[in-house]
């Protein structure tokens, strides 16, 4: 018979049903209406503002090292790529324990606030030196990151959830929690190296100080123009029925019972996170190395070509994680990217000696390394991330995460350049990046499938579990969720 079943209950539960492959997700309806589609899309397009004020840094960087080349040293490039990241940890971190305990809603205003506020600091710096106006830019791109950052936990656990509110979303949960995280963050990518090369144009392509500045403050543009229907949205049903507000929290529990894939998805973000932050930020130096007498236009455009593969990259990847499932499909866009990461260093000096054609090659060939990474990582780290975790504790571990993620891209940043800087010609060292970046991916593939669990077909199935492993350790689980929402059997009075 149907009915329903009260937490108090004793629950029998089908292991196997928990373990279902994605073809035989429940039946059921499988109507979406657009408005449930938009409201995925929307949980999470606001990382788009994250990819691009990340990115544009790689970009102003060549404008500023013409503009100030005494005042950007090195360290000082370095502290101005960093900064945000370094933002971005604190974030997730502060934001992702926010989301839990406040509600996925109440975390957008903090993340829209302090993103606004740095970007539009860092549009206004100045100072009474060159140095000075740049140790503005670093503190307020930080600022930035702190919102920014907020934005990875928050977007994606109210992506995820808003994904699993029906059948039909169900089962089409890779493809839509991509869409609205990895998709928008590369789509943000690419936008700052449409908009860069836009303005850098409209100076007829020479350094000006209004180049940057105008590159800053477009970066507030996004946030702001989707804060009012991000604020009509409410908790998501999961949320509503499992979120844990009360304290004392259960971290001992939560740690001891999901370390293992809480240590698989940190480890595999951080690995990921060191090798495509720095090629992301390198692009334009790559590129330039095989001319050395292109122009700044040029060099930016080049690199710009090489980042926008990533683009059709993670449309692709999100087409397969429904179908291979987000594990499989990351663990393939890293061994491809490896493939190719080899064949470049193989071939680094060929490519670069012999001409316009094999620069155009190299161009395809980094082109296709940078597309694999989103078509593997660069999607399934947020959907593993969050898919490996229930409810109550989704926002916590997607943040810590994160958070571990960032801290790659930060290392990263730092040890690729002196790779490179440690070969006495360019060619080699950028053979050394290419090689050490390829083993990275391999050791990331592993990773992933021996940590990682295999995704859930549904989310509650770990959250009814979840709860019951509380109870099982003499856990209160009486007031979890906002409301009261009673579980659902089915005819043989198992729950669904």
């Amino acid at each position: 018979m149907n009915g329903y079943k009260t937490d108090n209950h004793d629950r029998k539960l089908d292991a196997e049903q928990y373990n279902a492959p994605l073809a035989e997700l429940e039946s059921g309806s499988t109507k979406r209406t657009w408005s449930q589609t938009l409201s995925v899309l929307i949980s999470g397009v606001a990382l788009f503002s994250d990819g691009y004020n990340i990115q544009i840094t790689g970009y102003t960087n060549t404008v500023m090292a013409k503009l100030y080349p005494k005042a950007l040293t090195t360290t000082m490039k370095a502290r101005l790529s960093n900064s945000i990241l370094i933002g971005d940890i604190f974030g997730m971190l502060l934001f992702g324990l926010c989301a839990d305990r406040l509600g996925r809603r109440w975390g957008i205003v903090g993340c829209t606030f302090f993103l606004v506020l740095g970007v539009t600091l860092a549009t206004a710096a100045h100072g009474t030196t060159p140095t000075g106006m740049l140790w503005m830019i670093v503190v307020a791109r930080g600022v930035a990151g702190l919102g920014a950052g907020g934005e990875y936990a928050v977007c994606t656990t109210s992506a995820v959830e808003a994904a699993n509110e029906t059948a039909g979303l169900r089962r089409r949960r890779g493809f839509m929690v991509a869409s609205a995280t990895n998709v928008a963050i590369i789509s943000g990518f690419v936008g700052s190296a449409i908009v860069f090369l836009i303005v850098l144009a409209a100076f007829h392509g020479k350094p000006h100080e209004a180049v940057w500045r105008i590159c800053f403050g477009i970066g507030i543009v996004l946030p702001l123009s989707i804060f009012f229907f991000r604020m009509q949205m409410i908790d998501s049903t999961l949320y509503q029925k499992h979120g844990i507000a009360k304290k004392p929290f259960p971290y001992k529990l939560a740690f001891k019972r999901y370390w293992k894939p809480l240590f698989g998805c940190s480890f595999a973000w951080f690995l990921y996170d060191t090798v495509i932050y720095p090629f992301n930020l390198l692009a334009p130096t790559l590129a330039a190395g095989f001319d050395s007498n292109a122009t700044l236009l040029q060099s930016n455009g080049w690199g710009a070509l090489i980042n926008s593969f990533a683009l059709p990259g993670c449309i692709f990847g999100s087409l397969l994680i429904d179908r291979l499932g987000p594990r499989q499909t990351y663990a393939f866009g890293t061994i491809m990217v490896a493939i190719f990461g080899f064949t470049i260093g193989g071939a680094m000096e060929p490519l670069n000696t012999g001409g316009t054609g094999t620069f155009a090659a190299f161009v395809v060939l980094f082109g296709l390394f940078q597309s694999f990474l989103s078509v593997g990582p660069g999607n399934c780290n947020f959907i593993v991330s969050s898919e490996s975790f229930p409810t109550p504790i989704r926002g916590h571990f997607l943040g810590l995460a994160a958070a571990i993620g960032k801290a790659g891209a930060a290392v990263g940043t730092q040890v690729f350049p002196l790779i490179q800087a440690r070969y006495p010609t360019t060619i080699k060292g950028h053979q050394a990046m290419f090689f050490v970046g390829s083993g990275i991916c391999v050791l990331c593939a592993i990773v992933v499938m021996t940590l990682i669990p295999n995704r859930r077909a549904q989310l509650e199935d770990e959250d009814v579990e979840f709860r019951q492993y509380l109870e099982a350790n003499g856990w209160d689980t009486s007031d979890m969720g906002s409301t009261k929402v009673p579980i659902p059997i089915n005819q043989d009075g198992e729950e669904k």
